[in-house]
């Protein structure tokens, strides 16, 4: 919890990632890790080493892929009467001066 959280006052809401974000990437995940199966069958029949340099990219890919899933899990915006957090940050209304930027209402 953030040190200034008790100065936050009333939690209001709270927004995690996209669940599309979070599906595509366990999509991504799983087809990497059949592939990397796929590619290690072939390497055990074949006995070729480009089977097991393929299989060794798909398990990276797949790796990656379950750390950031892991991590992204745990981004959140919370928004409360005084303020919000994100990322471990704690801003106050009062702080806040000038903001740009522009809103989009569809995922990108």
């Amino acid at each position: 919890m953030p040190e200034r959280a008790h100065n936050l006052g009333k939690l209001q809401s709270i927004h995690g990632v996209s669940p599309a974000f979070l599906q595509r990437a366990v999509i991504v995940a799983a087809l990497s890790f059949v592939f990397f199966l796929l590619m290690l069958g072939g390497f055990y029949v074949r006995q070729n080493i480009g089977y097991f340099i393929i299989s060794m990219a798909f398990l990276m890919i797949y790796i990656l892929t379950m750390l950031s899933w892991l991590r992204q899990r745990r981004n959140a915006f919370m928004l409360y009467q005084n303020g919000f957090t994100f990322n471990r940050q704690t801003f106050l209304w009062s702080e806040i001066e000038t903001f740009e930027g522009r809103a989009e209402s569809r995922l990108t």
